[in-house]
């Protein structure tokens, strides 16, 4: 089982992804709280290069509430987290397949609930 969902972006420079993949997750209903730039941290704290790379941790508020009241330490996986990485062909987008990473708990109504996240994200990854 694939643990995300991916799309590559061509003819596309990273921060326009950026840009439309924060739109994307808002017409699908996440916001993002929170952000790494995990090329920035890897210069700043190992003195290493790589290529533009960033995680985005995107929520849907919504499904977020009705998860945790299912199980409430299902926060420990949240939020969704979406990367964004440069690549040679262009710009990367993967994002968590929800269904796999619930997979581990025993709970068919969470299960359906990851389901309905992953339908939406793959809606958005796709619109981006």
């Amino acid at each position: 089982m694939s643990y995300t969902l991916n799309r590559l972006i061509q003819d596309a420079d990273f921060e326009t992804v950026d840009a439309r993949a924060r739109q994307a997750l808002a017409d699908h209903g996440f916001g993002v709280l929170t952000e790494i730039d995990v090329q920035a941290t890897m210069k700043k704290k190992l003195d290493k290069e790589m290529p533009p790379y960033r995680i985005l941790g995107a929520c849907n508020p919504t499904m977020a509430y009705e998860a945790i009241g299912l199980e409430p330490r299902v926060g420990a996986m949240l939020p969704c987290n979406v990367i964004l990485r440069s690549v040679e062909d262009g710009v990367e987008v993967s994002a968590v397949d929800p269904v796999a990473s619930m997979s581990a708990i025993d709970n068919d109504e969470l299960k359906a609930v990851a389901g309905q996240v992953r339908d939406l994200l793959n809606k958005a990854v796709m619109a981006i």
